[in-house]
């Protein structure tokens, strides 16, 4: 049997608004699968025991995304501002205190590979450190934005928050030795290997007790993820993680997997393999340019157009000449109507009737009104620059999509400008221009100003 895991699931992932509003991160989906769901598949595959997971914010929304997975205990965080530190020490609790050999940490909202995993698990095995960290290259992203790990000769030489060098991020799996307990434990509540100038929150983080240890003389050994891996820390990320996904999984997909009652209508044109589940059609007209994963009794119908690599949830109906992009996600039970246009990715329940034009993330039971666009390309094709929490940031991938919350709706004609975030159970008007992030439970409507006067035959000479 596998070493012991534990899981990480209990913060509020504030960074990720407003996806974070009504669950925690770990559970929002990729490829219609929440991310926590996905990365117990991976520890698994890799041969992984018992695991725990931590839970706290919004804990019911990670309980249900792991229901019906056998093997799994639950333990909650107290206090889940505490940090991630603190949140590991409950989970050895639940394990019942010191384990009688390694253990591994993940933090929940990680897209993973079982192939990094295994890798991280082998040099541990190998070379028996105190302790093993996935790391990952910074690519376009800035060292400002993670907590880093200066890694020489396949060892963590050193970690430093929110770093002003251009170093590889922590990747946020370890294996731990049993001693590890103690600075986890003595934590001391701060990142306090920081950069001059930078101010660190009170939360005691893993990767603290780790540079602890290594103050101390302790070996950490570094693993590269070579991916999928996406790191789900702002509403950016879930664009990211779905795109490595999907291209993943289309790069797996040797073959069309079709289920004996799945329907192809003979004049659709299919340009790559198909999975088709139970009940599932492709009707007259479609046009499919690439692999496409569809959904339990999911139909693609009248001349719909899908790009490639492309993923309809169950019982979602994509019709009548819309258009889905490639890399997107459709949710289950959408809608996706006559004219509409999307690129992104759809959570559950989203209804795109008709005309109207999409691009980035849409949550739960969203109603877009007919006409609805958004604009995707500045008049200074440059690429927008957001706020998270006060701070202006500049995404690496997705800056100029929308970010749309759960529970919301358009009323027709709104125009949602490139970058705009808009909060859960928010309204955005008929005829409205929206230029900034809106907050949530918050309706925007339009002010018109209207002349009127005297019309009729005598203006035409009568």
């Amino acid at each position: 049997m596998g070493i012991p895991a534990i899981i990480l699931a209990a913060g509020e992932g504030r960074r990720i608004w407003p996806y974070n509003e009504v669950r925690s991160k770990a559970a929002i989906p990729i490829a219609n699968r929440p991310a926590i769901r996905l990365l117990v598949q991976s520890l698994r595959e890799s041969g992984i025991g018992e695991i725990v997971v931590v839970v706290g914010w919004a804990k019911g929304s990670v309980l249900n995304a792991l229901r019906g997975v056998d093997k799994i205990r639950f333990a909650v965080q107290r206090e889940w501002r505490a940090g991630t530190a603190d949140a590991a020490v409950t989970g050895l609790q639940e394990l019942g205190g010191v384990p009688d050999g390694p253990f591994l940490v993940a933090y929940g909202d990680l897209l993973l590979s079982p192939q990094d995993v295994t890798s991280l698990l082998d040099e541990f095995e190998k070379g028996r450190p105190y302790a093993a960290a996935l790391v990952a290259p910074l690519g376009r992203e800035r060292g400002e934005d993670w907590i880093c790990a200066r890694v020489k000769d396949g060892r963590v030489e050193e970690i430093e928050g929110h770093t002003r060098g251009g170093w590889d991020r922590i990747g946020g799996v370890f294996v731990f030795r049993p001693e590890m307990k103690e600075y986890l434990e003595k934590n001391p509540g701060v990142f306090s290997k920081v950069p001059v100038g930078v101010m660190p929150p009170l939360e005691s983080d893993i990767a603290m007790s780790i540079q602890m240890a290594i103050e101390d003389g302790m070996d950490v050994a570094a693993v590269m993820a070579r991916g999928p891996y996406s790191d789900m820390d702002k509403p950016w990320h879930i664009l990211e993680a779905n795109y490595k996904f999907l291209d993943y999984i289309s790069k797996r997909l040797e073959r069309d997997e079709i289920h004996p009652s799945a329907k192809i209508h003979p004049s659709a044109q299919i340009g790559g393999k198909v999975v088709m589940d139970e009940g599932s059609s492709i009707g007259p007209n479609v046009i499919v340019e690439g692999n496409v994963w569809i959904g339990k009794g999911a139909t693609l119908k009248n001349g719909a157009i899908v790009g490639g690599d492309v993923v309809i949830g169950s019982g979602s109906s994509v019709r009548n000449y819309c258009q889905v992009g490639g890399h997107s996600v459709i949710g289950n039970r959408c809608i996706v109507g006559h004219g509409a246009e999307i690129d992104g990715i759809l959570f559950d329940g989203v209804y795109l009737y008709h005309y109207c034009e999409m691009f980035g993330v849409i949550g739960c039971s969203t109603d877009i009104g007919a006409a609805t666009v958004c604009g995707s390309l500045r008049f200074d094709d440059r690429e927008k620059i957001h706020e998270i929490m006060g701070r202006k940031e500049l995404p690496p991938f997705g800056a100029n999509a929308v970010y749309i919350g759960d529970y919301c709706r358009t009323g027709v004609n709104a125009t949602i400008m490139p970058g705009c975030k808009i909060g859960s159970y928010s309204i955005v008007g008929p005829g409205v221009i929206l230029y900034e992030d809106l907050p949530s439970r918050t309706l925007v409507m339009a002010k018109q100003e209207l002349s009127r006067k005297e019309w009729g035959p005598s203006i035409y000479g009568w």
